[in-house]
């Protein structure tokens, strides 16, 4: 789609001052799907020359803003990362085509912050950390899981850029689970649910998007059973969270969120185990 409002694109290796109207552009692939009558310049990201995807010195993962879905599915995964098999169940959460693939990056997933966003859901079920840059250069982290806090609203300040997120090692050698619900078979998902045994405590972590308007974390010290699970979605999740568009009624999104958890619970705990 063309932007008419748009006067003036800026590469992002010159520094300017930010102003109204201001945006910065990753992939486009959501800029350039509907009108933005409010954005007058963009500011591209293309050609920062950050690396997609580092291992870390500590044996974690550091994904760029930039990083695109396509690299991030492609990338070898080390034996060690348990978790490994959730990239590619939550790149292909997108439903998208090849090209969208190719050109939405991880960072404008998160950046959009809609209840969808498949890499909301995995960042922030693997304990993501946002490394963030202000327009002075200043820098500050925060989790996903605080970085999205409603239906499209971020805790990012006026110009503040997303620069990575980063796995730590210890989360990506968790055992998952992934459950995903839409109401077509090509859909936008309603409900996704990922559960995370963690490798040295055995705690599990239950993380719910898609079915709310922001991501909701539940950690448990001790393998909890079916109803300590329900009540602990039931505190964790007021009412009014149950996020309601044309893609699933709040009823339904809560009662595919309490029985993902369930399964989810039984997979992951030894008393599904058995």
């Amino acid at each position: 789609m063309d932007l008419n409002t748009v006067a003036e694109m800026r590469d992002a290796r010159r520094r300017d001052t930010w102003r109204p109207g201001d945006a910065w552009l990753g992939g486009g692939t959501y800029l350039f799907s509907e009108p933005q009558p409010h954005i007058r310049r963009l500011i591209d990201l293309s050609r920062m020359g950050w690396e997609p995807l580092t291992v870390t010195a500590e044996g974690g993962l550091e994904i760029a803003a930039t990083c695109t879905i396509a690299e991030l599915s492609r990338f070898p995964k080390p034996a060690r990362w348990t978790a490994g098999p959730l990239f590619e169940q939550c790149c292909r959460a997108f439903l998208a085509s090849w090209k969208i693939w190719s050109m939405a990056t991880v960072g404008g997933n998160l950046c959009n912050g809609l209840p969808a966003g498949p890499m909301i859901s995995l960042t922030a079920a693997l304990d993501g950390v946002c490394l963030l840059q202000s327009q002075t250069g200043a820098l500050r982290q925060l989790p996903v899981a605080d970085f999205v806090i409603g239906a499209g609203v971020k805790a990012l300040e006026p110009g503040e850029l997303l620069r990575s997120i980063t796995l730590p090692a210890r989360a990506l050698g968790s055992r998952t689970a992934f459950r995903q619900a839409s109401l077509y078979g090509l859909g936008r998902s309603g409900a996704l649910v990922i559960g995370a045994l963690d490798p040295v405590d055995a705690m599990l972590t239950i993380t719910v998007t898609a079915s709310t308007v922001r991501p909701i974390r539940m950690r448990f010290a001790l393998p909890p059973n079916a109803e300590a699970l329900r009540e602990a979605l039931e505190y964790a999740i007021e009412p009014n969270e149950y996020f309601d568009d044309i893609h699933g009624l709040p009823a339904w999104r809560r009662h595919m969120t309490f029985r993902f958890a369930e399964e989810i619970r039984r997979e992951l705990t030894e008393e599904g185990g058995r």
